[in-house]
């Protein structure tokens, strides 16, 4: 199992990645993948038990659900480097009849995508089904997702979390991606959700708070003190507070890097704060 600064150096190549994919098509959405980096690296390469073996089944391997679709660069970076497939394809990012397309997609077949996401608000019901699925074939292994919090503005988001504490599914860890911005800026501008706390453990969930988000050992000992509550007759849910753009200093801290590529010289200053530990595709 990689140590801390294994998956410090993986993480650096990955923002390099990112930010190299999109900006070949001057498309995507850098910043929400610069702020789960370090998450999505975790979670491949330490927390889940998954096989690059992939079929659809998932049987006898934990599954993981994104949800906010739109961060698929670092969910195609940590995939290719975990061996699902050839890194030298993270080239095709977002071209005609690439696997790889702007939001996640199931026909193509690209190994580790198990749905079509990017309509947002739709996750949660996803992985709830399929968590609900490995209690009826006596699979003991853990459903995880990721959820933007601009996403919870959607209205099916609490119907799921609704359901999932009525019905006892205690086997799914889901993970809210705290940054407090969304394509139109902060969340509390576009609407104000409260406090996300407060609101889960309400409908029945436990909840877990990662405050350093964007560190990898915090992340290592939030989820699994998550992992470690499953079991219990009710959900999970883990509050990742996260730095929008992380890694990138022009692109912190703001909503204006959602879904914006950066030139050839912002990418210059990007990559030249994430030297190249394992090499460019």
């Amino acid at each position: 199992m990689p140590n801390t600064q294994q998956l410090k150096d993986l993480t650096t190549q990955v923002r390099r990645d990112i930010l190299r994919m999109v900006h070949k098509v001057n498309s995507g959405h850098p910043g929400g993948s610069l702020g789960c980096a370090e998450f999505f690296v975790s979670l491949y390469n330490h927390i889940m038990e998954h096989s690059t073996n992939f079929n659809m089944d998932g049987k006898g391997e934990d599954l993981f659900f994104l949800s906010n679709g739109h961060i698929s660069p670092v969910y195609y970076s940590v995939l290719a480097r975990s061996g699902y497939f050839p890194v030298e394809e993270l080239n095709t990012f977002r071209l005609i009849n690439s696997r790889l397309q702007g939001h996640p997609t199931t026909h193509e077949g690209l190994p580790g995508i198990r749905i079509a996401s990017g309509s947002l608000g739709q996750g949660m019901s996803v992985a709830l089904g399929a968590a609900q699925a490995k209690k009826l074939n006596n699979d003991n292994h853990l459903i995880y997702s990721l959820h933007g919090d601009g996403e919870l503005q959607e209205g099916q988001n609490w119907e799921a979390i609704m359901y999932a504490s009525a019905k006892k599914v205690d086997n799914i860890i889901s993970t809210i991606d705290l940054n407090g911005q969304q394509i139109d800026g902060s969340t509390d501008t576009v609407l104000a959700m409260g406090n996300i706390k407060e609101k889960f453990e309400a409908f029945g969930w436990i909840v877990i708070e990662i405050e350093q988000g964007n560190d990898i050992d915090s992340i290592i000992s939030g989820m699994a003190e998550a992992k470690s509550k499953t079991g219990q007759g009710k959900p999970v849910c883990v509050l990742l507070k996260t730095v929008m753009g992380n890694g990138v200093d022009f692109m912190m801290h703001t909503h204006a890097w959602h879904g914006k590529a950066p030139n050839d010289e912002q990418l210059a200053i990007g990559l030249a704060q994430n030297a190249e530990t394992l090499g460019d595709y």
